[in-house]
Protein backbone atom coordinates (compact mmCIF):
# COMPACT_ATOMS: atom_id res chain seq x y z
CA UNK A 1 0.00 0.00 0.00
CA UNK A 2 1.06 3.45 -1.33
CA UNK A 3 1.71 5.88 2.09
CA UNK A 4 -0.46 8.71 1.79
CA UNK A 5 1.13 12.11 1.20
CA UNK A 6 0.67 13.94 4.46
CA UNK A 7 1.19 17.96 4.81
CA UNK A 8 0.82 20.74 7.84
CA UNK A 9 -0.46 23.99 6.65
CA UNK A 10 0.12 26.89 8.92
CA UNK A 11 -1.99 30.20 8.33
CA UNK A 12 -0.29 32.10 11.04
CA UNK A 13 -2.20 35.48 11.72
CA UNK A 14 0.53 37.92 13.74
CA UNK A 15 0.77 37.35 17.42
CA UNK A 16 -2.22 34.62 17.23
CA UNK A 17 0.73 33.22 15.56
CA UNK A 18 1.28 31.39 19.12
CA UNK A 19 -1.38 28.89 18.72
CA UNK A 20 0.26 27.21 15.74
CA UNK A 21 3.71 27.35 17.67
CA UNK A 22 2.12 25.11 20.47
CA UNK A 23 1.14 22.47 18.26
CA UNK A 24 4.29 22.08 16.51
CA UNK A 25 5.81 21.95 19.79
CA UNK A 26 3.63 19.21 20.11
CA UNK A 27 4.49 18.03 16.71
CA UNK A 28 7.84 17.74 18.01
CA UNK A 29 7.12 16.05 21.17
CA UNK A 30 5.31 13.24 19.49
CA UNK A 31 7.95 13.11 16.79
CA UNK A 32 5.52 13.10 13.85
CA UNK A 33 6.74 14.94 10.91
CA UNK A 34 5.07 15.74 7.23
CA UNK A 35 5.51 15.38 3.61
CA UNK A 36 4.75 18.82 2.86
CA UNK A 37 5.04 22.23 5.01
CA UNK A 38 3.26 25.72 4.11
CA UNK A 39 3.79 28.66 6.23
CA UNK A 40 1.99 31.97 5.66
CA UNK A 41 3.53 34.70 7.43
CA UNK A 42 4.11 33.92 10.96
CA UNK A 43 3.25 30.37 10.00
CA UNK A 44 6.16 29.94 8.15
CA UNK A 45 8.72 31.34 11.10
CA UNK A 46 6.42 28.08 12.85
CA UNK A 47 7.36 26.06 9.77
CA UNK A 48 11.08 27.02 10.18
CA UNK A 49 11.35 26.38 13.89
CA UNK A 50 9.44 23.12 13.79
CA UNK A 51 12.25 21.83 11.16
CA UNK A 52 14.44 22.75 13.06
CA UNK A 53 12.92 20.65 15.98
CA UNK A 54 13.58 23.75 17.90
CA UNK A 55 11.17 23.13 20.21
CA UNK A 56 9.82 26.55 22.51
CA UNK A 57 11.82 28.40 20.13
CA UNK A 58 8.92 30.16 18.41
CA UNK A 59 6.99 30.80 22.06
CA UNK A 60 10.07 33.03 23.81
CA UNK A 61 9.48 35.33 19.90
CA UNK A 62 5.77 35.72 20.45
CA UNK A 63 5.93 35.88 24.45
CA UNK A 64 8.79 37.91 25.06
CA UNK A 65 10.70 39.40 22.21
CA UNK A 66 7.71 40.94 21.01
CA UNK A 67 7.53 43.03 24.13
CA UNK A 68 10.59 44.78 23.07
CA UNK A 69 10.69 48.36 21.16
CA UNK A 70 13.08 46.61 18.94
CA UNK A 71 11.03 43.93 17.40
CA UNK A 72 7.62 46.24 17.32
CA UNK A 73 6.41 49.55 18.42
CA UNK A 74 5.35 53.06 17.11
CA UNK A 75 9.03 54.17 17.20
CA UNK A 76 9.99 51.81 14.74
CA UNK A 77 7.38 53.10 12.34
CA UNK A 78 8.10 56.56 12.96
CA UNK A 79 11.93 56.25 12.20
CA UNK A 80 11.96 52.91 9.67
CA UNK A 81 8.63 52.89 7.93
CA UNK A 82 7.49 49.73 9.36
CA UNK A 83 5.67 49.00 12.80
CA UNK A 84 7.26 45.58 12.84
CA UNK A 85 11.50 45.37 12.31
CA UNK A 86 11.29 42.17 10.02
CA UNK A 87 14.87 42.44 10.14
CA UNK A 88 15.16 42.45 13.88
CA UNK A 89 13.13 39.37 14.01
CA UNK A 90 14.72 37.00 10.93
CA UNK A 91 18.04 38.43 11.14
CA UNK A 92 19.48 40.08 14.36
CA UNK A 93 17.96 37.69 16.63
CA UNK A 94 17.29 34.31 13.79
CA UNK A 95 21.04 34.24 12.05
CA UNK A 96 23.58 32.19 13.47
CA UNK A 97 25.25 34.28 16.36
CA UNK A 98 22.17 35.76 17.22
CA UNK A 99 19.67 35.23 20.17
CA UNK A 100 18.21 32.59 19.43
CA UNK A 101 19.54 31.22 15.61
CA UNK A 102 17.39 28.98 13.51
CA UNK A 103 18.88 25.17 12.77
CA UNK A 104 20.03 25.78 9.39
CA UNK A 105 21.17 22.60 9.12
CA UNK A 106 18.39 20.42 10.49
CA UNK A 107 16.31 22.68 8.01
CA UNK A 108 18.52 21.66 5.07
CA UNK A 109 17.99 18.37 5.91
CA UNK A 110 14.43 18.31 5.26
CA UNK A 111 13.56 15.89 2.33
CA UNK A 112 10.29 17.29 1.42
CA UNK A 113 8.39 20.45 0.00
CA UNK A 114 8.39 23.59 1.99
CA UNK A 115 6.34 26.36 0.53
CA UNK A 116 6.93 29.72 2.13
CA UNK A 117 4.11 31.75 1.24
CA UNK A 118 4.83 35.67 0.00
CA UNK A 119 2.45 38.05 -2.02
CA UNK A 120 4.48 39.50 -5.44
CA UNK A 121 3.28 43.44 -4.42
CA UNK A 122 3.25 44.35 -8.36
CA UNK A 123 1.36 42.08 -9.18
CA UNK A 124 -1.09 40.95 -6.45
CA UNK A 125 -0.13 36.95 -7.42
CA UNK A 126 0.92 34.38 -4.63
CA UNK A 127 4.52 33.72 -5.03
CA UNK A 128 5.99 29.99 -3.00
CA UNK A 129 9.39 29.95 -2.42
CA UNK A 130 11.18 26.93 -1.45
CA UNK A 131 13.99 25.67 0.62
CA UNK A 132 16.24 26.40 -2.71
CA UNK A 133 15.25 30.56 -1.62
CA UNK A 134 16.77 29.88 2.18
CA UNK A 135 20.87 30.53 1.86
CA UNK A 136 22.25 29.88 5.19
CA UNK A 137 21.85 32.71 7.38
CA UNK A 138 19.41 34.75 4.81
CA UNK A 139 15.74 34.51 5.80
CA UNK A 140 14.34 37.46 3.78
CA UNK A 141 12.14 35.03 2.60
CA UNK A 142 10.48 34.79 6.31
CA UNK A 143 10.40 39.20 6.21
CA UNK A 144 8.74 38.50 2.68
CA UNK A 145 5.95 36.55 4.01
CA UNK A 146 5.54 38.28 7.27
CA UNK A 147 5.68 41.55 5.59
CA UNK A 148 1.51 43.51 6.69
CA UNK A 149 0.90 45.73 4.30
CA UNK A 150 0.53 49.50 5.04
CA UNK A 151 2.19 48.70 8.67
CA UNK A 152 5.43 47.56 6.89
CA UNK A 153 7.27 48.51 3.67
CA UNK A 154 7.35 45.86 1.36
CA UNK A 155 10.48 43.84 1.66
CA UNK A 156 12.78 44.28 -1.49
CA UNK A 157 14.12 40.83 -2.73
CA UNK A 158 15.45 39.74 -5.64
CA UNK A 159 13.75 42.56 -7.65
CA UNK A 160 10.62 41.67 -6.73
CA UNK A 161 8.84 44.18 -3.97
CA UNK A 162 6.67 41.72 -1.37
CA UNK A 163 3.64 41.84 0.93
CA UNK A 164 2.39 39.68 3.36
CA UNK A 165 1.43 36.02 1.80
CA UNK A 166 -1.88 35.84 3.63
CA UNK A 167 -3.03 38.45 1.32
CA UNK A 168 -3.18 36.66 -1.98
CA UNK A 169 -3.14 32.92 -0.72
CA UNK A 170 -4.58 33.31 3.19
CA UNK A 171 -5.26 29.28 3.36
CA UNK A 172 -2.98 27.65 1.14
CA UNK A 173 -4.80 24.39 0.86
CA UNK A 174 -5.55 24.15 -2.98
CA UNK A 175 -1.57 24.54 -3.30
CA UNK A 176 -1.35 21.62 -0.79
CA UNK A 177 -3.79 19.48 -3.01
CA UNK A 178 -2.22 20.89 -6.24
CA UNK A 179 1.02 19.88 -4.91
CA UNK A 180 -0.12 16.34 -4.46
CA UNK A 181 -1.30 16.27 -0.51
CA UNK A 182 -3.55 13.53 0.64
CA UNK A 183 -4.17 14.23 4.20
CA UNK A 184 -3.46 17.71 5.44
CA UNK A 185 -3.27 19.39 9.01
CA UNK A 186 -4.42 22.90 8.34
CA UNK A 187 -4.15 25.42 11.06
CA UNK A 188 -6.03 28.02 11.93
CA UNK A 189 -5.43 30.91 14.48
CA UNK A 190 -9.02 32.13 14.40
CA UNK A 191 -12.28 29.19 15.06
CA UNK A 192 -13.38 27.29 12.91
CA UNK A 193 -16.19 28.72 12.01
CA UNK A 194 -15.17 32.28 11.91
CA UNK A 195 -16.62 34.18 8.57
CA UNK A 196 -13.55 36.92 7.49
CA UNK A 197 -16.00 40.24 6.69
CA UNK A 198 -12.90 42.15 5.72
CA UNK A 199 -13.66 45.74 6.85
CA UNK A 200 -9.50 46.18 7.55
CA UNK A 201 -8.93 44.45 4.47
CA UNK A 202 -10.69 47.43 3.00
CA UNK A 203 -9.43 50.14 4.42
CA UNK A 204 -5.99 48.71 3.87
CA UNK A 205 -6.78 48.52 0.29
CA UNK A 206 -7.44 52.27 -0.20
CA UNK A 207 -4.11 53.11 1.65
CA UNK A 208 -2.13 50.74 -0.67
CA UNK A 209 -4.50 51.75 -3.89
CA UNK A 210 -2.01 54.53 -4.91
CA UNK A 211 0.93 52.29 -5.12
CA UNK A 212 0.13 48.65 -5.49
CA UNK A 213 -3.71 48.90 -7.31
CA UNK A 214 -2.96 44.85 -8.22
CA UNK A 215 -2.04 43.92 -4.40
CA UNK A 216 -4.96 46.29 -2.97
CA UNK A 217 -7.38 44.04 -5.41
CA UNK A 218 -6.26 40.88 -3.64
CA UNK A 219 -6.62 42.90 -0.09
CA UNK A 220 -10.09 43.01 -1.24
CA UNK A 221 -10.59 39.51 -2.31
CA UNK A 222 -8.69 38.09 0.79
CA UNK A 223 -11.89 37.40 2.58
CA UNK A 224 -13.28 35.26 0.30
CA UNK A 225 -10.32 33.57 -0.65
CA UNK A 226 -9.63 33.02 3.00
CA UNK A 227 -13.93 31.50 3.44
CA UNK A 228 -13.62 29.66 0.27
CA UNK A 229 -10.36 27.69 1.32
CA UNK A 230 -11.50 26.86 5.34
CA UNK A 231 -15.22 25.74 3.52
CA UNK A 232 -12.76 23.50 0.89
CA UNK A 233 -10.80 22.08 4.17
CA UNK A 234 -14.25 21.64 6.28
CA UNK A 235 -15.43 19.23 2.96
CA UNK A 236 -12.10 17.49 3.37
CA UNK A 237 -12.23 17.18 6.81
CA UNK A 238 -15.72 15.66 6.34
CA UNK A 239 -13.95 12.89 3.82
CA UNK A 240 -11.79 12.07 6.59
CA UNK A 241 -9.04 14.28 4.29
CA UNK A 242 -8.38 17.19 6.92
CA UNK A 243 -7.88 17.67 10.39
CA UNK A 244 -8.65 21.57 10.97
CA UNK A 245 -7.32 22.48 14.84
CA UNK A 246 -8.63 25.81 15.60
CA UNK A 247 -8.67 28.17 18.91
CA UNK A 248 -11.89 28.26 20.68
CA UNK A 249 -11.57 31.57 21.04
CA UNK A 250 -9.35 34.57 20.31
CA UNK A 251 -10.69 36.63 23.31
CA UNK A 252 -9.73 39.83 21.54
CA UNK A 253 -6.03 38.59 20.56
CA UNK A 254 -5.30 40.72 17.56
CA UNK A 255 -2.44 40.72 15.29
CA UNK A 256 -0.06 42.85 17.07
CA UNK A 257 -1.47 41.51 20.75
CA UNK A 258 0.99 41.98 23.45
CA UNK A 259 -0.71 40.32 27.03
CA UNK A 260 2.01 37.24 28.31
CA UNK A 261 -1.47 35.96 29.84
CA UNK A 262 -3.48 35.64 26.77
CA UNK A 263 -0.85 34.55 24.56
CA UNK A 264 0.25 32.01 26.74
CA UNK A 265 -3.32 30.65 27.00
CA UNK A 266 -3.34 30.17 23.58
CA UNK A 267 -0.10 28.29 22.73
CA UNK A 268 -1.31 25.91 25.66
CA UNK A 269 -4.36 25.26 23.82
CA UNK A 270 -2.48 24.83 20.20
CA UNK A 271 -0.27 22.58 22.45
CA UNK A 272 -2.97 20.52 23.53
CA UNK A 273 -5.12 20.40 20.27
CA UNK A 274 -1.95 19.16 18.33
CA UNK A 275 -2.36 15.71 20.30
CA UNK A 276 -5.08 14.66 17.43
CA UNK A 277 -2.84 14.98 14.69
CA UNK A 278 -1.03 11.66 15.50
CA UNK A 279 -4.18 9.61 15.60
CA UNK A 280 -5.36 11.52 12.03
CA UNK A 281 -2.11 10.80 10.42
CA UNK A 282 -2.09 6.87 11.21
CA UNK A 283 -5.78 6.38 10.69
CA UNK A 284 -6.96 4.87 7.18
Amino acid sequence: MTMAATSVIDVGGGQRGIFGAGVFDRCIDDSLFFDGCYGVSAGAANVMSFLGKQKGRNYRFYHDYAMRKEYMSLGNLLQKGSYIDLDYIYGTLSREGGENPLDYDAIASFSGRLAIVATDAATGEAVYFGKQDVPRDDYRVLNASSCLPVLCHPVQLNGHAYYDGGVADPVPIGKALADGADRIVLILTRPVDFIMEGRFEELSARLLSGTYAACAVALRERPSRYNDSVALAKRLAAEGRCLLIAPTAVKGTGTVQRDPAVLDALYREGYRKGGAIASFLQSN
